[in-house]
């Protein structure tokens, strides 16, 4: 089925919401965050996923990433970034999922085609455990969103929406481990961890 005529990017921009949130509560499932019982297995892109049982926790990863939408439309949005913290503020682990659409492409994707490409993240998540280190006790972790421009706040209450973050900054360059890239038309999709350098000035 083709993505219909004039609305092409906007399928694009829902399928990509849709997909974030069930890889961010993947990504928390992955870190042992919460006990499994807290999540229930799913079907979602013909692919077994983990879906929060906890409605604050649901609701957290869905009204993070479902806000996202109008901003992916626009091509504000650059990354989207599961952070997890140390007790001290201090990020230990970055999931980071970098994209852009190429709105003028959209119209020539079909929807099968863009759910098999992002599928592939989803089962190569399932298997990414060796990739990601212990968390510290007492850590904490949030959904923050980097932009290439601020939204404009005009008269209606999308900009009023985004918070800035004061999540503190590596000092030296992260440690980069890819997970999955997709470099296509009209999505390009990186998935890759970020880790302090061992040469980072310790807190």
């Amino acid at each position: 089925m083709n993505l219909k005529d004039g609305n092409q990017s906007g399928e694009v921009a829902r399928t990509l919401v849709e997909f974030l949130e069930v890889a961010i509560t993947m990504v928390v499932f992955l870190k042992g965050f919460y006990p499994s019982a807290a999540f229930e297995r799913r079907r979602y892109m013909n692919v077994v996923v983990q879906r929060a049982r906890h409605p604050e926790l649901r609701d957290y990863i869905h009204s993070a990433t479902s806000g996202l939408l109008p901003f992916i439309e626009k091509g504000l949005v650059e990354r989207v970034a599961v952070i997890f913290f140390s007790e001290d503020s201090v990020p230990v682990e970055r999931f980071v999922f970098k994209l852009t659409i190429n709105s003028s492409c959209a119209a020539s994707v079909e929807e099968g085609q863009l759910e098999f490409a992002l599928r592939s993240f989803l089962i190569k998540l399932s298997v990414s455990k060796s990739l990601v280190k212990p968390l510290p006790r007492n850590c904490r972790w949030e959904v923050t969103t980097y932009v290439r421009s601020l939204p404009e706040v005009g008269s209606s209450k999308e900009g009023e929406a985004w918070i800035p973050t004061d999540t503190k900054q590596w000092q030296k360059p992260p440690v980069i481990t890819p997970v999955k890239s997709l470099n296509s038309e009209p999505l390009c999709l990186q998935l890759y961890l970020e880790h302090p350098s061992l040469s980072e000035p310790q807190p």
